[in-house]
């Protein structure tokens, strides 16, 4: 009974120096907060002297990549799962390189990337935008969506170090500079220190023998809020396309939605509700005239509970990734290519449109 008090005042001691350091640690987050103003200038890199065509059919690929860590093997702890990153760093390497595969194999004008890492502790620091752009023909930018100098969560298997953000890729030229336009934050503090800081990576393309302009939008919209986060930020994405077709320029946004495109629940129910649910767009977000164009026979990502096998039974599907586009840019196709999630939780969207002539 003697050694109570001493027991008790260890005990004390203990839980007193782990609240000094939590409440530190939040102390240290918040002072090295990203907060990015709301329009940021993004560079171009690369070089590419065509404008882009009118008349003539171009091809979008989008493709949200998972950091290249969250191939078929994985799953992950925010969806139901346990993992948090690969065991090696030559899991990453080997989805990277089959990605860069893919995207060399086929005849692509433009590419929107999501999730792409340039140095995070969840990828093993590889910087993998400096991979596709060594290696694309023509133009490049980049904006950040994710900087964090440690995530403290999920505990104890901490993310650790995020740095990541939206890569576009085109073959024509695209001036000497982008824009990086935030979105509204779906958290408040604390939560919101350690979360993505998501974007809109505008970038403005002359187009041939016309005044206007094609105005690209690679976006990223929010995963795992409430959905009023990705409700606002949609909000955000329409105004500024419509402000944008309003002085005659074409309007072509795409990437991962975060939301089922109109139709996608008829073929891949939304059945699991306990960790990710993304909502729908609902026909009437977009005025007359504008499409939302997707692929919605195909699931174009998976919900990361556990790995995946190719077994496609009792598994939850979706179709998050598409785009959005002007009425004066004519809807090609759409196709969703179905690598069967070999090296991503998504699979890559193509979209072929065509640039009207003004009348």
């Amino acid at each position: 009974m003697k050694n109570i008090p001493l027991v008790a005042k260890i005990s004390g001691c203990t839980v007193g120096v782990l609240v000094c350091a939590v409440g530190c640690l939040f102390i240290w987050l918040t002072l090295n907060e990203y907060k990015p103003s709301a329009i940021e200038t993004v560079s171009i890199a690369g070089n590419a002297p065509v404008k882009v065509p009118l008349e003539q059919s171009l091809e979008l690929y989008s493709w949200n990549i998972g950091y290249a860590a969250l191939d078929a093997g994985q799953d992950f702890i925010m969806d139901g799962g346990n993992g948090v990153r690969p065991h090696s760093q030559s899991t990453v390497e080997n989805n990277i390189w089959a990605i860069q595969s893919f995207l060399a194999s086929q005849a692509a004008d433009f590419v929107f990337l999501q999730e792409v890492d340039v140095n995070s502790r969840r990828s093993y620091g590889v910087d993998q935008a400096d991979y596709f752009t060594g290696s694309w023909q023509g133009t490049s930018a980049f904006a950040l969506n994710y900087f964090c100098k440690f995530v403290p969560y999920p505990f104890p298997r901490f993310l650790g170090r995020t740095e990541s953000g939206l890569l576009t890729l085109t073959t024509f030229y695209a001036g000497a500079q982008a824009e990086r336009v935030a979105l509204p934050a779906a958290f408040t503090w604390p939560v919101r220190i350690a979360q993505l800081k998501r974007c809109l990576l505008v970038e403005r393309l002359p187009v041939q023998g016309n005044g206007g302009e094609l105005v690209l939008v690679n976006l990223h919209l929010e995963a795992y809020d409430s959905g009023e986060g990705k409700k606002a930020q949609m909000n955000v994405l329409i105004d500024f396309l419509k402000s944008e077709y309003a002085k005659g320029n074409y309007c072509v946004a795409g990437g991962d939605f975060n939301l089922n495109f109109p139709g996608a629940e008829a073929n891949f129910p939304v059945t699991n509700t306990e960790y990710f649910v993304p909502g729908t767009i609902e026909p009437d977000t977009l005025e007359e005239g504008w499409i939302a164009a997707a692929d919605t026979t195909v699931p174009s990502a998976r919900l990361l509970d556990k790995p995946y096998n190719g077994v496609r039974e009792g598994r939850q599907f979706y179709c998050l990734d598409g785009f959005l586009v002007s009425p004066n840019v004519t809807v090609d196709s759409v196709k969703t290519i179905d690598l069967d999630f070999r090296n991503s939780d998504h699979n890559p969207v193509i979209l072929t449109f065509t640039l009207l002539r003004a009348h």
